[in-house]
């Protein structure tokens, strides 16, 4: 009896290792067994703001100087003209801060796409689309998570994805209203 409680607290105690890292984005398991997809999104806006300007919103962290604000969010590990490796931390359950490795690519003026390379879900791919008539800007967001082993990783994906989009509403709000802060003080008299 002793051996199977050790036994069964060392399986315990593994799980809730491999919990850990995979939460963190520190293990990716990324088996292409039993791969599954699930949507992410869609996520619309409309934003009084041209394009251009919501683009360099988008664009300024990770092209530009990354705001000191933004230090606990995001860094960027390499700087391209119109790619960068970044990345993102986002503050999840438990205390723990699911890091993600993405690569971003930059689309003048209408397309930012985002592609994970390490985090706690094997495969993920994104892009913000912007389209507008000068005065506003039409924002859309899409992805697709992928995640393995069939029905365990399906259950898995349906968690991640949850925290995933909120962060997804969350970073739309924040680029609308610092674009249309953007706008309105191009428009204000000097």
């Amino acid at each position: 009896m002793k051996g199977v409680l050790c036994g069964v607290g060392a399986l315990s105690g593994a799980l809730g290792t491999a919990y850990v890292l995979t939460v963190r984005g520190d293990l990716t398991i990324d088996l292409g067994i039993g791969r599954r997809t699930r949507p992410l999104g869609p996520h619309r806006c409309l934003i009084a703001a041209p394009p251009e300007v919501v683009f360099d919103v988008i664009a300024a962290p990770y092209l530009g100087r990354t705001p000191s604000a933004m230090d606990s969010k995001l860094r960027v590990l390499e700087r391209g003209a119109d790619l960068v490796v970044a990345a993102h931390y986002t503050k999840v359950a438990c205390g723990l801060t699911a890091t993600t490795v993405e690569a971003v690519r930059f689309e003048r003026p209408n397309r930012v796409s985002f592609r994970v390379l390490r985090g706690p879900v094997p495969s993920v791919t994104e892009t913000f689309e912007l389209s507008g008539d000068g005065e506003s800007t039409a924002f859309a967001y899409t992805g697709q998570m992928g995640t393995d082993l069939w029905g365990i990783g399906a259950w898995w994906g349906t968690r991640v994805a949850s925290a995933w989009e909120g962060t997804v509403r969350a970073s739309i709000s924040s680029i609308r209203v610092e674009a249309e802060r953007r706008a309105r003080s191009r428009q204000t008299p000097h």
